[in-house]
């Protein structure tokens, strides 16, 4: 197979892979069909009145000021006097889309609405506003369609401001809240003098919605713990306070209006969100009004509170009612005796409502049918799609169990014993959680045990290839052979199991109605196995040659770099162990070698320099500018030394003189727009034009230039630094300084190692055919995974996507401020990719200096990378708390991308070093 041919197959089977975790773990939950089941057959309250503060902190909201002050005195005062607190506990992703949803509609957002920026429905979903008579709604652009365009008919109306409103830079963000108050007012006004509207407004199963994102901008901005944030949630307090006095005179003190007041997500101490810390996921509730209980003491908290938050809070003389945050939603259904979102998963909190035991009782009692009723359908859906032989109903829940439940729970209420049936109807919902889980995850093991099958299958296809074609174990069965070969071991046997197999699994998968994509999943690895079973002579002949030629070295050579590998995978979880894997390839030449040279300790010093990083806070949680104008200057500084010293007669000394003048440039617009940020002027149009110029001319620029090897590095390195500058907050510039030096360093080291006869790394070149190519050695084990580890030290040491509360807006700021949740994340990504692609073009460097051949090389790394991708599959989880799942996600996500991109990652190496484009003919 050639190279190329290898790549497409390659990426072809690892998109497969990698699209499987969709499948296994990203699923969509929701099911459709289920019958709606009213809420409260006499509601309290005719109108809600919703406002989702986004980004707001509990601790940020709760606690007093230093000088004893509360942050929001009206809410305060609700407190205390008119309704119920507690903390709205929210899920991963803590991200505004996901909140709003389980706020809403009352489930946990399905993962797959990322791929849309958590802005559209990737299915359609029930909500409160849909199951209301009229929803009218002031915000987010970002917010508010989302929940129009899931409603049925035409009676959600909503009224948002320009998305360029959304600035990041802006001096106070608080004017977003002030203008969803002012078009409230102006609402309420027209309201009385238009008698359409007003019959509209006085009838029941109203909600009034209010998106206040000035919080969340604020915080991302200025941070959480600046006077920006703190006056913002006073301002908040005080447009709240005022739209409550207009209501309440508006519906003439009626006492019908319920009000909430919750926030999607927090944030942490550096402005971020997205993750699990307790900053992200504890949010506020303050609740009053119609249906609503009144303040009450401690003595009545239905759970046991250890945090310490009510006694830091001042409020420990009030009980204190906790929900989870999709609770909310079937809260908000009971007070306006609408239906149950009949995609909620929330469970009504009882201990927040004044209303009778016996409507209590009924309440829940719909909430466990509403739940059952996804149950059904998700039973249903599954047994639809199995055999029926082979079905496994869920034990705890079967159709008989389902009846004795819900039979018991009507007596129950039927007899006046409300207590009793309200536990019965939670214990029902619990089966049916359990249940939803169960057929949820019911494909699980058959999709892991194919996928399994894949990545081994394609570990030893790739093995085959690397010892047929590049250690010289070649073995061509003739025709006699053949005859000879015992039937089992046969290609004919091994081709027609296969088919076989092939076959049945084709007929189970047909008979179920099975998604297509799961036949690629269980057929994949069957035709790798294939390859793999009838090249057995090949590992016969390898194994023989490894026990007559002493293959201890190549052995222990392996051994060592599973152990690396593992060890690495263990960095994902823990940075520090990058930390020590630099010591340890800092002192690597001084103890594998006698021979000493000067690039040897200049490698110790900067592997050693390369060391702290890791051990450094995620880049992120806060910026410094100065040191990363220090990084460029440290970088120009270099490049003139390197242009002067080494380069000073080679070719393309203009595009060189170019590219350092870029990198001036890039210094100075970095210093320029932070010095405008920090007097809160904004991004300039001029340093905006600027930043995207760079950003597209810098890539173009190692394409004019000579392809001799250190020009050539030289060009691509400096066509990445100013990017890169442009991109960063803190350390990250020094980084990028330090490992360019370490990469070089790794080049000279491998050249002399291999005593290769390119001495001059100037007269080497990358156009120039690789004359002379050898069969594999351990050495080139031992180099492929420096490779490895350096890929994923660029990745990880200073911050990453992974780490999804390391998000800082400053970071693009040279580029846009007003969000944008698509460019901005390509322009991090983009900052992720640059270090990745230094590493390729070093390790194509290294390939030309030891006559590596480049396909083989290529190959051991697929099968590494395989390794650790295996490796995260195993350690997906499910249960635990939604950090730690998401975590474990998200690392197998990054790997099987790292996979994915590693062939990509090649072909761009290979462009960037070997093409040159001539503008003018010589």
């Amino acid at each position: 197979m050639k190279t190329w041919q290898l790549i497409i197959f390659g990426v072809t089977v690892h998109l497969i892979f990698f699209y499987s975790i969709f499948d296994i773990y990203f699923t969509s939950p929701l099911v459709h069909g289920m019958t709606p089941y009213v809420s409260n057959q006499n509601p309290p309250a005719k109108r809600l009145v919703l406002f989702v503060t986004d980004g707001l902190r509990a601790d940020k909201f709760f606690e007093p000021l230093e000088n004893g002050k509360p942050t929001a005195p009206y809410l305060r005062s609700v407190i205390e006097t008119e309704g119920v607190w507690g903390v709205s506990h929210t899920r991963v992703p803590t991200e505004s889309r996901p909140g709003h949803v389980a706020i809403i509609a009352g489930f946990y957002e399905d993962v797959s609405a990322v791929a849309k920026g958590w802005k559209e429905n990737p299915v359609e979903f029930d909500s409160v506003f849909n199951e209301s008579r009229y929803t009218w709604s002031w915000g987010s652009p970002d917010i508010l369609p989302m929940f129009a365009k899931g409603a049925s008919g035409d009676h959600v109306f909503m009224d948002y401001y320009p998305s360029e409103h959304e600035d990041f830079a802006a001096a106070d963000s608080s004017k977003l809240d002030t203008w969803v108050f002012d078009k409230v007012k102006i609402f309420l006004l027209e309201a009385a003098k238009d008698p359409a509207l007003m019959e509209k407004l006085s009838k029941d199963k109203m909600v009034f919605f209010l998106h206040l994102l000035g919080l969340d901008t604020n915080g991302h901005s200025h941070k959480p713990y600046s006077q920006e944030y703190i006056r913002n949630i006073a301002t908040v307090d005080d447009g709240i306070q005022e739209v409550v006095q207009l209501l309440e005179e508006f519906y003439h003190h009626d006492n019908r209006t319920a009000y909430i007041v919750t926030a999607d997500h927090g944030m942490t101490d550096w402005g971020s969100h997205g993750a699990g810390h307790p900053s992200e996921t504890l949010t506020p509730l303050v609740a009053w009004g119609a249906g609503i209980r009144k303040p009450r003491g401690q003595e009545h908290n239905t759970q046991l509170y250890q945090d310490g938050f009510a006694e830091k809070w001042r409020l420990d003389n009030l009980q204190r009612s906790d929900v989870q945050q999709a609770d909310l939603s079937p809260f908000m259904a009971a007070l306006i005796g609408i239906p149950y979102p009949v995609n909620s998963v929330g469970v009504l909190p009882l201990e927040i409502l004044d209303i009778s035991l016996h409507d209590q009782a009924e309440a829940i009692f719909s909430n466990a049918l509403q739940i059952l009723a996804q149950f059904k359908v998700k039973m249903e859906q599954k047994r639809e799609t199995t055999l029926t032989q082979t079905f496994r109903p869920f034990i705890e829940l079967t159709e008989d169990k389902q009846v004795l439940h819900v039979r018991k729970i009507k007596n129950l209420i039927k007899e006046g014993q409300y207590e009793e049936s309200i536990k019965e109807s939670l214990n029902l919902m619990a089966l049916a959680f359990q249940g939803l889980g169960y057929y949820q995850n019911y494909d699980r093991f058959l999709l892991g045990l194919s996928i399994t099958a894949g990545f081994v299958g394609w570990g030893f296809y790739i093995l085959t290839l690397i010892l047929q074609d590049h250690v010289g174990v070649s073995y061509k069965r003739t025709f006699f052979d053949e005859l000879n070969t015992p039937f089992l071991l046969s290609r004919k046997f091994i081709h027609g199991l296969a088919a076989t197999v092939a076959m049945v699994i084709i007929l189970l998968l047909h008979v179920q109605s099975l998604p297509w994509t799961y036949y690629l999943y269980c057929l994949v690895p069957v035709l790798l196995w294939v390859f793999v079973l009838e090249s057995w002579p090949v590992y016969v002949t390898a194994l023989q040659k490894l026990w007559s030629n002493n293959g201890s070295p190549i052995i222990g050579t392996m051994i060592f770099c599973f152990v690396v590998l593992e060890a690495v995978v263990a960095g994902f979880f823990y940075r520090e162990i990058f930390s020590i894997g630099f010591a340890a390839l800092g002192v690597w030449p001084l103890l594998a070698y006698k021979s000493r040279s000067t690039n040897q300790y200049v490698w110790l010093v900067t592997c050693l320099l390369l060391s702290i990083f890791p051990l450094l806070p995620v880049v992120g949680r806060k910026s410094n500018y100065s040191i990363v104008l220090l990084a460029g200057l440290i970088a120009f500084i270099i490049g003139c030394v390197i242009n002067r010293t080494y380069l000073k007669n080679v070719k393309g000394a203009e595009i060189r003189y170019v590219q350092l003048f870029i990198l001036l440039a890039a210094i100075y617009n970095l210093w320029s727009v932070s010095s405008s940020i920090h007097r809160k002027e904004g991004l300039h149009g001029v340093n905006q034009a600027l930043s995207w110029l760079i950003l597209v001319t810098s890539a173009v620029f190692p394409l004019l230039g000579p392809t001799q090897v250190l020009p050539r590095l030289f060009s691509v390195a400096f066509a990445f630094f100013p990017v890169y500058l442009l991109l960063s907050l803190l350390q990250e510039g020094l980084f990028i300084v330090c490992f360019c030096v370490v990469l070089f360093s790794w080049i000279q080291l491998e050249k002399e190692i291999h005593i290769a006869k390119e001495k001059n790394l100037i007269t080497a070149d990358f156009s120039s055919p690789l004359a002379g190519e050898r069969h594999l050695v351990a050495e080139d084990i031992r180099r492929s995974v420096f490779y490895i580890f350096f890929i994923l030290v660029a990745f990880y040491s200073t911050g990453n996507i992974a780490s999804i509360n390391s998000f800082e807006p400053s970071a693009v700021y040279c580029f846009l401020t007003v969000f944008n949740p698509f460019v901005m994340g390509g322009l991090l990504m983009l900052k992720n990719i640059l270090p990745l692609v230094l590493v390729a073009c070093s390790f194509q460097t290294i390939q030309i200096l030891t006559h590596i051949p480049t396909r083989a090389l290529f190959m051991i790394v697929m099968i590494m990378s395989d390794i650790m991708a295996l490796n995260f599959f195993f350690l997906v989880r499910d249960y635990g708390s939604w950090l730690e799942i998401g975590t474990s996600i998200s690392h197998y996500v990054i790997v099987m991308c790292m996979n994915i991109f590693l062939m990509v990652l090649y072909g761009v190496s290979h462009i960037l070093t070997n093409v040159q484009i001539k503008l003018f003919k010589s």
